[in-house]
């Protein structure tokens, strides 16, 4: 009782002396907030009508289930990936600062978008029984100095009790897939994944963790190297869709 109450007046301290600021704009907010209420209804959730497959928004009175032209004209191993917000403005910048200016801190903000993902009715109901992180190749990650899909995915598995473990390895280091269209992200991305030694996950529900989903093809790559393994079903969740 007494540790607890030592531990209150410091973070009270700790807050008087250095209130929270909004990351975007700078507006004192909250203890424990990262956004202003100005910036935070700036941010833009995905709405239905999406891609059921991939989440990609479509602007149209759709009020069926449907999926998207780039998923019914190529081979999708992940059973559905799931996204919370549009990876544009604050989300954008925000998830930029994350991983590569180094605001690890930032990775509770980020954490919060992807929780969110999972109220989607395509993962509410569904059980998983392991949260598997999409890697970076060790020679990336030795130059960002975390890998950001792994601290988003241990801080979910600390939220929903699911356990995470790192399963896969990426075993080639991959071009930027930043200037490559579609079908050069696919191909670049080819046999860049495998499990690592003494893994089993076979019949297992997996849930895959990354941060952006953009066109998918990481996230399908890494589930066809668990679906080959012997997985039940692969789904993915991000904080934002690209």
């Amino acid at each position: 009782m007494i540790a607890l109450q030592t531990s209150e007046l410091f973070q009270a301290a700790v807050s008087l002396l250095y209130p929270a600021t909004c990351t975007v704009c700078g507006k004192q907010v909250r203890a424990g907030e990262y956004l202003c209420d100005g910036c935070e209804a700036k941010i833009i959730r995905i709405v239905p009508p999406f891609c059921q497959t991939c989440s990609e928004p479509f602007d149209g009175a759709i009020n069926t289930a449907f999926s998207c032209a780039n998923c019914a004209h190529r081979t999708i191993y992940f059973d559905a990936a799931v996204a919370a917000y549009r990876g544009r403005g604050i989300v954008r910048d925000v998830i930029h600062e994350f991983k590569y200016k180094r605001q690890i801190h930032l990775q509770h903000l980020v954490a919060r978008w992807l929780c969110a993902a999972l109220d989607d009715g395509r993962l509410r109901d569904y059980q998983f029984d392991i949260i598997v992180p999409v890697p970076l190749h060790p020679a990336r990650q030795r130059e960002r100095g975390f890998n950001q899909a792994s601290l988003l995915a241990e801080l979910l598995s600390a939220r929903t009790s699911i356990p995470c473990r790192p399963l896969l390895k990426r075993i080639r280091y991959t071009t930027t897939q930043t200037a490559l269209d579609r079908s050069e992200r696919m191909e670049n991305l080819h046999n860049a994944f495998r499990l690592r030694q003494n893994v089993d996950v076979r019949g297992l529900r997996v849930l895959l963790i990354d941060d952006v989903l953009t066109t998918g093809s990481t996230l399908s790559e890494c589930a066809r190297v668990l679906k080959r393994a012997g997985a039940k079903s692969v789904h993915a969740a991000t904080a934002a869709r690209a």
